[in-house]
């Protein structure tokens, strides 16, 4: 009996998946393994949470696993992937693959098939697949170079919309709810809050954003509609790569999601297709949101 392991390693929390090669046999959630969002030591304890739990409830040791895929945002940077692949391996037997977190979100939206996954969680990125089985990606460049309409770009938009509220001399209750949430005393402490180093996990604060814009927040509004525009932009430049390298008899690819943002907030959803549609009328959606940890557990049984 082979044992595979699949990962979705995100900004904020890792899904594991363990299957034999007909079925799942457990899943467990537990926080980030991302070392751009935790120490050492923290993604240390979370992984070893993780994989107490599944050997736990499915009596299977790690040194049984035949192979490994970890889907992860960063997956092109060394503090990333280095520390998955020594931790893995001191931990989990077999090979390990290291994928992007919406290449597996993509294969678990269309499984071989072409299509199109936007994903917006923590981070943002967007995947297609046209019929050549070739892979184009656009964003996913990090929380200070890309990441629109994430749950980080959310969340500081909205501390530096409110502030640019101050100067408009426009009413929005963004700063205040932020102050409450962080449990800081002013708004000047605020300022300071939000500028020191480490950066604080303005995603943390993305529901207030919709709480705002359900309130009638004109500003919070703004943001979540910009965050689907942001998103549908990233969509247009895979599919135009997909089409335009590919014979114009081939059908429009569908477009999927993933990721928290999109969905759970209805409102950056409804303008991520509307804004799609503006520019292709035909396009279809695949509305229930992928599970990129089978998309992982796809790619662990292949081994590629």
């Amino acid at each position: 009996m082979a044992y595979f392991l699949a990962v979705d390693a995100g900004g904020t929390k890792a899904d594991f998946l363990l299957a034999d090669e007909d079925r799942e046999l457990a899943r467990v959630t537990c926080g980030t393994l991302k070392r751009l969002n935790a120490t050492e030591d923290e993604a240390a304890h979370n992984l070893d949470d993780a994989l107490g739990r599944l050997s736990a409830q499915t009596r299977v040791p790690m040194n049984q696993i035949a192979r490994s895929c970890i889907g992860t945002s960063g997956n092109t940077v060394p503090l990333v992937t280095d520390w998955l692949r020594e931790n893995f391996a001191s931990r989990v037997s077999g090979s390990l693959l290291i994928a992007g977190d919406v290449q597996i979100a993509l294969e678990a939206a269309f499984p071989g098939d072409p299509g199109v996954l936007v994903l917006s969680g923590t981070g943002s990125n967007v995947a297609g697949r046209g019929a050549d089985g070739k892979i184009v990606t656009a964003g996913g460049w990090g929380p200070m170079l890309a990441d629109q309409g994430a749950g980080y770009w959310i969340g500081l938009e909205a501390l530096r919309r409110g502030f640019l509220a101050i100067d408009q001399q426009r009413r929005t209750s963004l700063l205040e709810l932020a102050r409450e949430y962080w449990r800081l005393p002013s708004v000047e402490a605020l300022i300071e809050f939000a500028n020191a180093e480490p950066r604080p996990h303005f995603a943390d604060i993305t529901p207030l954003v919709v709480q705002c814009a359900a309130e009638g927040d004109e500003i919070a509004g703004d943001i979540l509609d910009r965050s689907g525009k942001d998103l549908a932009c990233l969509a247009c430049i895979v599919i135009e790569r997909i089409m335009s390298a590919e014979d114009k008899q081939h059908p429009l690819p569908a477009v999927a999601i993933a990721g928290s943002v999109l969905g759970k907030i209805e409102r950056v959803r409804d303008a991520l297709m509307a804004s799609l549609r503006l520019h292709y009328s035909a396009i279809e959606f695949v509305l229930e949101p992928a599970d990129p940890v089978v998309g992982a557990l796809h790619y662990a049984r292949a081994g590629a």
